[in-house]
Formats: C-alpha cells, structure tokens, sequence
C-alpha cells in the first residue's frame, strides 16, 4: 500500500487559548502560548500504522507537513516537496496531495480539520484517489474524518472500499460571535469504515441538503413515488413541485403524475424502473405502515426503497420498522438498510 501523509502542522493552534479556531490567528494564537496540536495526533496515527503494516510505503512532505512525524514513526518515507516558506500554508497542503496523485497513491492521511480537508479535497478533484483526516482541528464538521488518531490508522490499513463523503467548513469569525453555519464544501471518496464521525450540521440544513441530493440523483425515465411528511415535502421542492403534504405524490421526467394519490393511482403510474422515497415518522420509526398506507404491498414491491431523514430524527428513534399488513414482505424489508442524511452521505440502520 502507498499512503501519502500531509500533516498541517498549525491546525488546531487556537484551541486551547479560546480563540475557537487557528484561521488568521496563528500570531495571536502563538501570543497567547498555544502549542502544537497537530504533529502530536499525527504522531499517534502513524505510531499505530506502523505497528499494524509497517511494510506500507509512505510518501510525505518535508519537515512539519509529515517527514518529521512519520520518521518518528520508525517509517523511512519518501519525501516529494516541502513548504516552500517558515509558515505553512494551504497552497502548501495542496501542492502536496497534488505531488501524492501524481505519485498514484492508494490513500491521502491528512492531519488536520475541516480547513485542511477542504484544501485536500480541492486537490483531489477529479480523482478517484481517497482521503481520511486525523482529526486535530478545533472544528472538526466534516464526515471524512476518523473518531481517533488511532481509528485512523486502522481504516488505513484495512479498508477494501470507498465511498462519497461530505466536506464541511464553517466561517470562524462567525463562529466566534456564536454563529454556525455549516456549509458544503466538497465531496471526497472516502474509505468505509464504522469508525468514521457524521458530518454535524442542522437539522434544517441537513434535510435541505439531503433532498438536494435525492434530486440531483434523479434518472431519467425513472418514476418516484413521493410518501407524505416534511423531509420528504422538502424532496418535492426541490424537484420543483409543492407537493400534497399529508399525501403521496408520482413525479417523472419534471412532470407531476399523481397528486395526493390513492393505491390503484400510484399503481397505474408506475413504469418500468419505480423507486419510493420515505421518510420515517418521528418518535416511532416506521417508514410503512403507519400515515402512508396508499403505499401497499403492491406499491412497494414494484419500487426500490429510498429511505430519507435527519440525523436528529435517526438519534431519537433508534432503529425503523414496518408493518405492511403482509408479513412475508415485512421480512423481506428487515435487516440493515442505507438511510440518506445529507447530498450523499448516508447512515446505516436497522429495521426490526
């Protein structure tokens, strides 16, 4: 395995002297006797690595930005560049992930917070080539980062797949006047992995970028079946339509087919390619069953099943459930099943 390590080496400065974030503030910060965060966690995640693929190859960039720590680690790494002045900067942390790519990395290891992930994101468009961040900012939103230093090192040393994550940044000066706008700022191909964090947004936002992401999925020639409640209301705005929010709604090619439809309507409408986009109800959990009942056995078994929700909404219930009045596609929906809780990031539950 060849793993390109980048460290920012300034990430997470400002923490601990209550300046709540290090941009534009590694001065005051460095006034106010703030002490590296970073080369520490990074320290740890290559001390980790180390132990469970020292055989792996390791490419870096100079001093600071990754050679100090992985020679540390016990790692001889190939050096490709370094910072090109004494203060680090986010152009540096490109340059490196772009100097990775061209070197056909199997994973980017960045050290860092949602700044950094940003940068390497940016330099990593248009690739295929993964990304997975030790976390060591003070804002740590995004959904690409490892729980640990440790749980880093071992996603990195095990994961077989990948998959799109969300890259999130807010603006520190705002945050600093108690102001959190968490905003999307890329996707990156990630390595799957439980112990990989959520993205932390709010709910507001989370359900406005969830039903982003159902329309921009959309296919053509691919009839949606549009179950009744607000996270799913949101979906049909965003497909363009206000839709019936009590009722369920058939949407292909931009069209709206079924308004507030019964079961034989939606049946009728229904083409070769059906999916059914639902949302649990809160509080219980039950994505069939309970509310939508126009959404019968027969309905369900001409769709696949697009399951959407908040993450509040997932905390509170637990696990979903179904009740279709036919108990042999009760347990053919059973098991664990992919819920959308952002424009592509989704959770795994369990429907009991």
């Amino acid at each position: 395995m060849r793993i390109g390590v980048v460290v920012n080496p300034i990430a997470g400065l400002g923490g601990r002297v209550g300046l709540k974030g290090t941009d534009g503030k590694v001065a005051e910060a460095r006034a106010r006797g703030a002490e590296p965060r970073a080369p520490d966690r990074a320290r740890r995640a290559l001390d980790e690595l180390a132990a469970r693929t020292p055989e792996a190859t390791v490419l870096t960039w100079g001093g600071s930005m990754g050679a100090d720590a992985v020679r540390a680690a016990g790692f001889e790494p190939t050096v490709l560049g370094a910072p090109a002045g004494e203060e680090t900067t986010a152009r540096d942390t490109r340059c490196a992930v772009e100097a990775f790519c061209d070197a056909d990395v199997d994973l980017v290891l960045f050290v860092g917070g949602d700044g950094t992930a940003a940068d390497v994101a940016a330099a990593l468009s248009g690739t295929e080539t993964p990304m997975l961040g030790v976390p060591a900012g003070v804002k740590v939103y995004s959904s690409v980062f490892a729980v640990s230093p440790e749980d880093a090192a071992v996603i990195a040393a095990t994961f077989t797949r990948v998959e799109e994550r969300e890259v999130m940044d807010i603006d520190e000066d705002e945050y600093r006047e108690g102001e959190v706008h968490p905003e999307l700022r890329a996707v990156a191909w990630v390595p799957v992995a439980e112990d990989l964090q959520s993205s932390k947004q709010t709910g507001g936002g989370s359900v406005e970028a969830l039903a982003e992401g159902v329309a921009a999925s959309v296919r053509e020639g691919v009839t949606y079946v549009l179950g009744p409640g607000s996270t799913v209301g949101a979906v049909k705005r965003a497909l363009g339509f206000e839709g019936s929010p009590l009722g369920v709604d058939v949407w292909r090619d931009g069209e709206v087919l079924v308004r507030d439809g019964s079961e034989r309507e939606i049946l009728a409408a229904l083409g070769e390619e059906n999916v059914v986009v639902v949302s649990p109800i809160g509080g219980q959990g039950f994505v069939f069953g309970r509310g939508n009942p126009q959404l019968s056995p027969a309905v369900i078994r001409h769709c696949d099943v697009q399951i959407v929700a908040s993450r509040a909404k997932l905390d509170d219930i637990g696990v979903l459930r179904v009740d279709t009045d036919d108990p042999d596609l009760d347990d053919d929906l059973r098991g664990w099943t992919r819920v959308r809780v952002g424009r592509v990031e989704q959770r795994m539950m369990q429907i009991v």
